[in-house]
């Protein structure tokens, strides 16, 4: 069975925990391969979904990168105590494009 992680500073990510996922605190101010090292280890760590804030998704994305042409695991960012950059919902809205060829947000008008 796949696990579930959540990756971002601790304000962030704290709440997650009393929902049962495993929260991996990476503050601000940490350097860029140390989390990186740690999304690579939970990677290998058999972690299905791993959630990451959209600030340090920002910070790592070479190595998010590493890992978007596979199914396992799926990252996917969330905002964060510091807001919204609107990152993630693109993200999401170019993978559905990506799937079903067409823009999902279209209005036509």
């Amino acid at each position: 069975m796949y696990k579930i992680a959540v990756m971002g500073d601790y304000d962030s990510i704290y709440g997650f925990a009393s929902l049962g996922l495993t929260t991996f605190p990476v503050e601000r101010g940490t350097p860029e391969e140390e989390a990186s090292k740690v999304l690579r280890n939970l990677v290998e760590s058999d972690y299905g979904v791993i959630y990451i804030t959209e600030e340090l998704a920002g910070r790592i994305g070479r190595e998010i990168s590493r890992y978007s042409g596979s199914i396992m695991p799926a990252i996917i960012q969330i905002p964060g105590v510091r807001g919204n950059t609107g990152a993630g919902i693109r993200n999401v809205k170019k993978s559905v494009e990506q799937a079903v060829g067409s823009d999902i947000l279209f209005s036509g008008s």
